[in-house]
């Protein structure tokens, strides 16, 4: 079921009514033009700010007879980074307004290429542009280049799938962020020798496949004596990734650095305290309330972080700038990698 945030543009008379004010005053303040009091300048351009109005943006927009509509599909389940997204979303309500914007949620189970496919194709026709979190699979490609050969604009969000035809992908650079993670564990270790696990949602989603990729990378370059361990698959599920992870810790009793590469952080918490294994290197990603609270515990060493609402801005705006046939500020959108331990949280 698809959640909309807001189909409805502000217009002149809205900022005006919450002001108090005639629509002359509003245009004598927005002109800048003399013979309004100050505390009366003051509440329009309020008005104004809080709703992140633009009058010459809304007027082009209502000038295209309607409203446009984008689709964010999306993981279902309590991903916390992937509810910061939404959540960031839900806070544009006046920037999407302003410009006659409709954004929908839709949650899927996004590790099942079938069912992620079947969800992008029921967007067919209904939808200027969609943004996903994508899993890179031949039956997901598939659905992604339908929806571009039927005109849909398509950005693929977090994960990427470069092999369709998808106009453009917001996320950062997953290669670079594993290569990251994999020097945190090698020098936070400091030790010669050892075994290090990896809990990946899905090695089908892309970027839990380059993370690992480019993790893998610099632990047999730099950090030799460190053993990588066979992949396990938590789905981004808590309960799922504590059984695996504690399956594997009661089997290898010198495991001495953890990766873990998506969601289901809690579950993974838990399973090295249930174990005793508090002095684990662990590296996982994002700065969430729990990732926070295991960072400031000690119980998680780094956080490689993203920024979800700087992802959630970018998507809708590179969307919005394919749909009007304008140039992407490539520069602008690109999402940074930052790395996150407890004396430098945000």
């Amino acid at each position: 079921m698809a959640e909309t945030l807001t189909t409805t543009a502000l217009t002149l008379k809205d900022i005006a009514r919450e002001a108090g004010v005639s629509l002359a005053t509003v245009d004598r303040v927005m002109h800048n033009r003399p013979g309004v009091r100050p505390d009366t300048v003051r509440r329009v351009r309020e008005a104004i700010e809080r709703h992140s109005f633009q009058p010459h943006v809304a007027a082009a927009e209502l000038a295209r007879g309607r409203a446009r509509r984008f689709a964010f599909v999306m993981p279902s389940g309590p991903n916390p980074f992937m509810q910061q997204i939404e959540a960031y979303l839900g806070e544009m309500a006046g920037w999407l307004a302003a410009r006659r914007l409709g954004v929908e949620m839709v949650a899927t189970d996004v590790f099942d290429p079938s069912v992620l496919a079947a969800s992008l194709e029921a967007l067919s026709g209904d939808y200027d542009g969609v943004a996903v979190v994508a899993l890179d699979h031949p039956s997901v490609r598939a659905a992604i280049n339908d929806l571009v050969d039927a005109g849909t604009k398509v950005v693929t969000l977090v994960s990427d799938v470069p092999s369709s035809r998808r106009h453009h992908y917001v996320g950062i650079d997953n290669i670079a962020a594993g290569r990251t993670a994999g020097a945190l564990v090698g020098r936070l270790v400091g030790q010669s020798s050892g075994k290090v696990a990896i809990v990946a949602g899905s090695q089908g989603l892309r970027d839990h496949a380059e993370r690992i990729f480019g993790f893998n990378q610099v632990m047999a370059s730099e950090f030799p004596g460190l053993s990588v361990l066979p992949v396990l698959e938590g789905r981004d599920q808590d309960d799922r990734s504590e059984q695996v992870l504690a399956r594997l810790l009661g089997e290898h009793a010198d495991i001495v650095g953890l990766y873990n590469v998506g969601a289901g952080t809690q579950g993974v918490a838990k399973a090295l305290s249930d174990a005793g294994r508090d002095e684990v290197v662990f590296v996982g990603h994002d700065v969430t309330v729990l990732t926070r609270r295991l960072l400031l515990q000690g119980v998680m060493d780094a956080a490689i972080s993203q920024n979800p609402g700087h992802e959630a801005r970018a998507a809708v705006r590179v969307l919005l700038a394919l749909a009007r046939g304008e140039p992407i500020l490539r520069e602008q959108e690109k999402i940074r990698i930052d790395i996150v331990m407890r004396d430098n949280l945000p």
